[in-house]
């Protein structure tokens, strides 16, 4: 089996965050520019806003399969570096190698 390249979208929500936790969180949103890094990479990016609710986790895997179970754990590895709980992690994959891209037509 071919190794295809996926982009893998973990969500999932904090849990039981302590006070000290909450203001760590917030210490890292100065300065986050969404645009620039919070997007698909081979690194991973951690994504949440100031109400520490809900946290997503981008990132672009290659492999052969079972890209939601790697990008699982690396969504969990970066949140136990940051000494935070969580729960409800759910794993949504895209095969980029599958994707269809539709051109635009030329006109005449």
């Amino acid at each position: 089996m071919a190794e295809h390249t996926y982009r893998v979208l973990v969500r999932g929500r904090f849990a039981d965050l302590t006070d000290d936790q909450c203001a760590s969180l917030r210490e890292r949103l100065v300065g986050f520019d969404f645009l620039r890094s919070g997007g698909f990479s081979e690194e991973g990016a951690l994504t949440y806003d100031e109400k520490l609710d809900f946290f997503s986790y981008r990132v672009i895997l290659t492999a052969e399969k079972g890209a939601d179970d790697a990008g699982l754990r690396r969504a969990t590895a970066a949140l136990d570096a940051l000494g935070v709980d969580f729960k409800g992690l759910r794993a949504t994959v895209t095969d980029m190698d599958e994707m269809k891209v539709n051109r635009p037509k030329r006109l005449a």
